[in-house]
C-alpha cells in the first residue's frame, strides 16, 4: 500500500519509538524545520521521555507510535531519532489498524526493524530517510533536504536517485541491471531478526545494507550470518550505502589487524553473481536520499544509481 502525498499544511507526527534524545534543542530544530517548509507538527506524548537507553517504556513508544496511526488527522509519521528499541516493540503493533490507516512513515538506523515489519506484515510502503533530531534538527544538507521533500510530496516517480555531485561515486562490486522490490535497511537491525517472525524476505528484491560505527570484522560476521542463511543469494541485486565510521583507523581495531572494509564487502558480495554496488547515499552519511521500501525499482551500475519509475505516494 501506497501512503497518500503529504500537502502544505498537513500534520506531520513525531515519535521517539527508540531511543532518548540526545540533544532535546535538535528535536526543537528540527521541527521548526518542519514548520518552515509548510507542515503543522504534532509530537507524541513521551517523544522526550528517557529511561536508560530508551525512550521510555515499550508500552510508552508503543503507545505514541500506534496512536500516530490511529489519528486521522496525522498524514505522516518521522520518527524523532534512531537508537535502540524498535525491535521491542514489533510483537504489540496492531498491522490490522496500520493496513486501515497506511501513512508515510520515514526513518533510518534502527528503524529498519519498524520498516520490515509494517512492510511484511502490514503491506505498507515505508521510508528510509533522514529522521527529526539528527538530520532536521543537526545536519541537513540540500541534498538530503530536497530528497525528503520530494519523495514525501510528490506523485509522480522518484526517478534516479545517484550521489551527489560533490560526493565520489560509488564503487562497483560486480556490475549488471536489475529491477526488484527494494527492501533492508541498517545491518545490524536485519541480522538481529533472523529466526523471528520479522526477520527479512530477501527473495526477487533489490537488498539494501548500510551501517555505522562497526568494525570490519563485524560487518564480515553479519555479512556470513546473511550469505549462510541464503539470503544474500536470493536477491537480484544488491546496494550497500553509506558505511559511516566502519574502516579502521591504521588498519587496526579492537580485535587486532583488519581488513579493509572494501576489500570484506567484495569477499562476501562480489562472487554471488548478482550486480552490487557500494557507496550509494543510503544511511548514516551526511548526504542522505530517501528512499521508498517495498517499492519496485531498478537497479544499474553504468552509470551507478537507483532508479524508481512508479510514484511512491498516491
Amino acid at each position: 500500500m501506497k501512503p497518500h502525498a503529504l500537502k502544505q499544511h498537513d500534520l506531520v507526527g513525531v515519535v521517539a519509538p527508540a531511543g532518548p534524545l540526545l540533544d532535546p534543542a535538535a528535536l526543537e530544530r528540527g521541527v521548526r524545520f518542519l514548520e518552515e517548509v509548510g507542515f503543522r507538527v504534532t509530537l507524541g506524548k513521551k517523544v522526550s521521555r528517557r529511561l536508560g537507553y530508551l525512550a521510555g517504556t515499550d508500552a510508552e513508544r508503543l503507545a505514541d507510535l500506534m496512536g500516530m496511526f490511529a489519528d486521522r488527522a496525522v498524514k505522516a509519521i518521522i520518527c524523532a531519532r534512531g537508537g535502540y528499541g524498535s525491535t521491542r516493540l514489533l510483537p504489540h503493533l496492531d498491522y490490522g489498524l496500520i493496513r486501515k490507516n497506511p501513512k508515510i512513515f520515514v526513518g533510518y538506523s534502527d528503524i529498519t526493524a519498524l520498516h520490515t515489519a509494517l512492510r511484511q506484515k502490514a503491506g505498507l510502503v515505508t521510508f528510509l530517510g533522514p529522521m527529526v533530531a539528527p538530520d532536521f534538527g543537526t545536519h541537513l544538507s540540500q541534498y538530503t533536504r530536497d530528497s525528503f521533500l520530494k519523495a514525501v510530496t510528490c506523485r509522480g516517480p522518484l526517478g534516479r536517485i545517484a550521489n551527489p555531485p560533490q560526493a565520489p561515486p560509488p564503487t562497483v562490486i560486480l556490475p549488471g541491471r536489475v529491477t526488484g522490490r527494494l527492501v533492508g535497511g541498517n545491518l545490524s537491525l536485519l541480522t538481529a531478526t533472523m529466526g523471528t517472525r520479522y526477520e527479512l524476505d530477501t527473495k526477487g528484491t533489490i537488498l539494501l545494507l548500510e551501517d555505522v560505527g562497526e568494525d570490519p570484522y563485524r560487518i564480515d560476521r553479519m555479512l556470513t550470518q546473511l550469505k549462510q542463511s541464503g539470503k544474500l543469494a536470493a536477491a537480484r541485486g544488491i546496494i550497500v550505502g553509506e558505511c559511516v565510521e566502519c574502516d579502521p583507523k591504521n588498519g587496526q581495531t579492537k580485535a587486532g589487524t583488519s581488513f579493509p572494509l572494501a576489500a570484506v564487502l567484495a569477499e562476501h558480495l562480489g562472487g554471488l553473481g548478482t550486480p552490487c554496488l557500494y557507496g550509494l547515499p543510503l544511511g548514516h552519511g551526511v548526504h542522505k536520499a530517501t528512499v521508498p521500501l517495498g517499492l519496485m525499482a531498478t537497479m544499474d551500475t553504468d552509470p551507478a544509481a537507483l532508479v524508481f519509475e512508479e510514484a511512491a505516494v498516491t
